[in-house]
């Protein structure tokens, strides 16, 4: 019996279809090496069975427990907005599009939090948000394009991180169905027991989320504009790095190289020198903006269906990526002109441009000169604009894509290096800074390649991401800070995450033991030659990262030896008066809760622990590398967090320090540690117990 005839004897009351047409369009998402099949005219050879449209979670779990029970491989599909290749079906898979589970079904003003389905979309969803007095503050560039739960599942960013921060500072409950089809409702807790940030990122491997309880705020009244021009790009990020650690925190803080910059502002020019403009320049220019399909003057571009001129050059000089890179290189800062900041502080009027007279002030004491508020402006009228740029590379016969890493910044310049001269053997790369924190930032990389043949061209895309993502795990960065893991990144997440993948894996076992959810999908497949060895943890030795405001702390020290150590920086922990006594160990402190750390709902841009090292209880030991904020699969911090040492101990923790810098509280009345009912409390007992005998 074919799938879909499984389903319609089973489940004839949810809509369901396996058209031709349907199984194409469900076949794969937005990942751009598929992108070099389509262009060539290739339909997908690997397509589901069928995809169903539920529209309640009942019917998400009906589906869940009938695949479990006939072994049918169950891929969670929001709006395929995804650039790693989450999606791969196979002709026994079932799609489950969850757009039909769109409803917001409750506002709540009085502690400003709104449940919504996952399938909601982002875009109308932050508009009816707007109607209310709100936003959610999570602004993708796929926000046209992308829902609720594809963010949750990734551990998406959105472009006003640097105050509201990511989407898993805004999640204050789940509603999560796991494999077996269990239903379950998952909250937040500042201090522990917490599985929600297990789910949050698990890209579809762990259960299916079917909706979410998100924190709100009010809709800014105000906003300040600015725009700096900086020397160098070091110059740049060094001021960035001041301006958080100063306890600023911009909406928008977003960094482009020299070579970026230079594109821009000569879209400011032809914008300038044309009375009319066909299409908006956008502020945010990757290869994608520069390698359009512009025709020579005379030529309309519905006048040819197929590249001119401009393409063929467009391939010649992309399939000599070195020596491209080298020229841009030999131009220099100097002929470039610098690196361009792009920055908007958001709320009370006073506030916004307060906050943005102390930027301004910092980045000219780092070498910035004012440009003012123009081309910030622009970037916010056309943030979205970039989204649909790689179209017209393909088109001419090229290939694009993003590589979005991020470091402390003690290690950023090394990551900067190591990754672009590693994509530049390959492809011409240019990058911008954006989502920075008080203890690092992400790189942004966008490259384009070319190659004669299909076949050449996906060996240099591969090429290309297999050295760059090597070369950001040297550089002792995260392989992804905000699209996730996919099937394009797996094969080198054990090289990050170490025995973290067999934790991952051995979650994903107990909650899904028929192993039909999202198969192949972010975790390395057993084999995969491309995949790298798992990680040995590092030494504990003591360590104060000054660059990157964190400590090395051992997980045997005491809070007042830690203290002790980082008085002689002029650092504190910043512990207030809920804190244990002081000669609590780390490891002690941190199981049963953390209690005195600054309140992360109230910074949502900071957190407590960057990294940490532990020793399960099997024995085995785990490390996750210091960074500012990833999305490589499920949060394991919180499998220590409050939860007294069932899983493991820790060894050491890279904490978060405070020097004189304070931001401003967003606030919030949110309940920080609401009891656990219902099957969450199975949940947690389960996780940690799987957790704790992988070895």
């Amino acid at each position: 019996m074919d799938v879909e005839a499984i389903l319609a004897r089973a489940l004839p009351h949810v809509p369901r279809s396996a058209s031709p047409v349907d199984r194409i369009a469900y076949a794969r998402d937005l990942w751009p090496r598929h992108h070099l099949a389509v262009r060539e005219g290739q339909l997908p050879k690997s397509r589901p069975g069928v995809i169903v449209w539920p529209s309640s979670t009942e019917e998400v779990a009906d589906v869940v427990r009938l695949c479990a029970s006939e072994g049918l491989p169950l891929v969670p599909f929001g709006a395929g907005s995804g650039v790693c290749g989450g999606i791969l079906p196979d002709a026994r898979t079932v799609v489950l599009d969850l757009k039909r589970l769109c409803r917001q079904r409750k506002l709540h003003r009085d502690e400003p939090s709104v449940e919504i389905e996952a399938g909601a979309t982002g875009i109308r969803f932050e508009e009816s948000l707007n109607g209310e007095g709100f936003t959610l503050g999570h602004f993708p560039s796929s926000i046209l394009c992308s829902t609720v739960g594809g963010w949750v599942a990734a551990r998406g960013a959105g472009q006003c991180s640097g105050l509201y921060g990511k989407i898993e500072d805004m999640v204050a409950s789940l509603e999560v169905i796991n494999g077996r089809g269990e239903i379950a409702r998952l909250s937040r807790r500042t201090h522990g027991p917490d599985i929600t940030p297990l789910f949050i990122g698990s890209e579809g491997v762990l259960g299916v989320i079917t909706a979410a309880t998100l924190r709100l705020h009010p809709a800014p009244p105000a906003r300040a504009f600015g725009t700096f021009s900086f020397p160098t790009l070091e110059a740049g990020w060094t001021a960035m790095q001041a301006m958080f650690q100063d306890g600023l925190r911009p909406a928008v803080s977003r960094l482009y190289d020299p070579f970026d910059s230079f594109i821009a502002r000569m879209g400011a020019r032809r914008r300038r020198g044309a009375e009319h403009s066909a299409e908006p320049e956008d502020a945010e220019r990757p290869p994608s903006t520069l390698f359009s399909d512009r025709k020579p003057a005379g030529v309309s571009k519905s006048s040819s269906s197929s590249p001119g001129a401009g393409a063929r050059v467009l391939r010649l000089l992309l399939r000599a990526p070195g020596a491209v890179n080298q020229v841009v290189d030999a131009l220099g800062d100097r002929v470039l002109r610098g690196s361009t900041l792009v920055l908007i502080f958001e709320g009370r009027a006073r506030d916004a441009h307060d906050d943005l007279a102390r930027g301004a002030h910092i980045a000219e004491r780092h070498g910035g000169k004012p440009l003012g508020e123009e081309p910030a402006r622009h970037w916010l009228a056309h943030r979205y604009s970039v989204s649909y740029r790689q179209a017209p590379v393909f088109m001419a016969g090229a290939f694009s894509d993003t590589f979005e890493v991020a470091a402390p910044w003690s290690r950023l310049g090394a990551l900067h290096q190591a990754v672009r001269s590693a994509l530049g053997r390959h492809v011409f790369v240019m990058a911008h800074l954006s989502h920075a924190y008080p203890d690092g930032c992400s790189i942004y990389f966008t490259f384009a390649g070319s190659a004669p043949t299909q076949a050449e061209a996906e060996a240099r895309y591969d090429a290309a991401w297999r050295d760059g993502l090597d070369a950001a795990i040297s550089a002792g960065g995260t392989i992804s800070h905000h699209h996730g893991v996919g099937r394009s990144k797996a094969p080198r997440l054990g090289a990050e995450l170490g025995l973290g993948v067999d934790v991952i894996r051995a979650l994903r076992d107990s909650l899904d033991p028929a192993g039909v959810m999202n198969p192949g999908n972010l975790l390395p497949r057993a084999g995969d030659p491309r995949s790298t060895p798992r990680v040995s943890p590092s030494p504990a030795s003591p360590l104060v990262d000054r660059a990157s405001l964190l400590v090395r702390a051992a997980g045997s020290s005491t809070l007042a030896d830690i203290e002790q150590m980082l008085a002689q920086e002029g650092l504190s922990l910043g512990l207030g008066p809920e804190a244990p006594p002081f000669d609590t160990s780390v490891a002690s402190w941190i199981a049963s809760g953390g209690r005195g750390a600054p309140d992360p709902w109230l910074d949502p841009v900071d957190h407590l622990v960057a990294g940490f090292t532990a020793r399960l209880a099997s024995g085995a030991e785990l490390e996750v590398r210091p960074a500012p904020r990833r999305a490589v699969g499920p949060d394991l911090f919180s499998l220590f967090l409050g939860m007294e040492e069932r899983v493991g101990t820790l060894s050491s923790v890279w904490l978060r320090v405070r020097g004189s810098g304070q931001s401003r509280p967003l606030p919030t009345s949110l309940v920080r540690q609401p009891e656990i009912q219902g099957p969450e409390a199975a949940w947690i007992d389960e996780v940690a117990r799987v957790a704790a005998a992988v070895d």
